[in-house]
């Protein structure tokens, strides 16, 4: 039963790795949303909290 566990786990995991090598539509869309200083993801239209007063950080 463990063998039988272990086995399907493993499997598993080897479709969740050929699935990680795909290049997903949107992922170009992502990357160009995110703040050039920080790096960080913009959310919504105005400008990253790094940019503005202070760093952003509590």
């Amino acid at each position: 039963m463990i063998v039988k566990a272990t086995t399907l786990f493993l499997i598993v995991m080897a479709v969740l790795a050929m699935f990680g090598k795909y290049k997903f539509p949107g992922q170009k869309y992502l990357s160009n949303r995110k703040c050039p200083n920080c790096g960080r993801f913009k959310i919504g239209t105005g400008p990253c909290p790094c940019q503005g007063q202070g760093n952003g950080r509590a």
